[in-house]
């Protein structure tokens, strides 16, 4: 299973990981650290890793 981690200290919570994520892992609020909600959605595509301008997130992991 994929695993994305949000580095707590590096996020500046713009949300762009939850808007681009194509499979809907992430839940936020504005202004809030995204969530990794629904991880069992996750495919692996590292779009939100590869758009976070904070450089604050992480996919490890892989289909089991």
């Amino acid at each position: 299973m994929w695993k994305v981690e949000v580095n707590e200290k590096l996020c500046k919570k713009c949300g762009i990981c939850s808007s681009l994520c194509p499979a809907k892992v992430f839940t936020n609020e504005i202004n809030e650290l995204p969530m990794y909600t629904h991880q069992e959605k996750c495919t692996g595509c590292n779009l939100c890793v590869l758009r976070c301008p904070d450089i604050a997130l992480t996919l490890t992991g892989g289909k089991e």
